[in-house]
């Protein structure tokens, strides 16, 4: 993935250390791809930031499945935190609302928790353009599955 420049954790120490630089160090090609940054992980607060340039579609606008991509990595993280460290987070479902859309400059999703249960994580991720103004909200929830260890 991106960078991690900056990155603050509030965060219990120890084991919850562990699975944010699991989540955040092995989230593959695509947000490297992609450039996203996280920016701050805590178990109540993702925030990350995607520059617009080279995620446009053809009418040079900030690509929706950009905007879903980053939410997708956020709520992953914010599930992975929360189920640590006995069950894995999979994404299972997931929606955004496009309400307007960037043509320059970087953008930034921030998922909060909507609901932490003992088989399932729902986060919303609001994306935002340098002006504060929302882009997109959108939905994800993960089932929470128990760690295979042995595997």
């Amino acid at each position: 993935m991106g960078t991690m420049a900056g990155m603050t954790d509030t965060t219990e120490p120890a084991a919850a250390q562990e699975v944010i630089d699991l989540a955040t160090g092995q989230m593959g090609a695509l947000n490297e791809k992609m450039g996203v940054e996280i920016v701050a992980v805590s178990a109540e607060r993702i925030e990350a930031t995607m520059p617009v340039e080279g995620n446009t579609q053809p009418y040079g606008l900030l690509h929706g499945g950009a905007s879903v991509v980053l939410a997708e990595t956020l709520g992953s993280i914010g599930s992975a935190i929360h189920a640590w460290p006995d069950r894995i987070a999979v994404g299972v479902d997931i929606n955004a609302t496009h309400h307007r859309s960037a043509r320059a400059g970087t953008v930034t999703g921030v998922a909060t928790p909507i609901h932490l249960g003992r088989t399932s994580a729902c986060f919303e991720v609001v994306v935002t353009d340098e002006q504060g103004r929302r882009l997109c909200t959108s939905r994800i929830t993960c089932a929470l599955i128990p760690a295979n260890r042995g595997a």
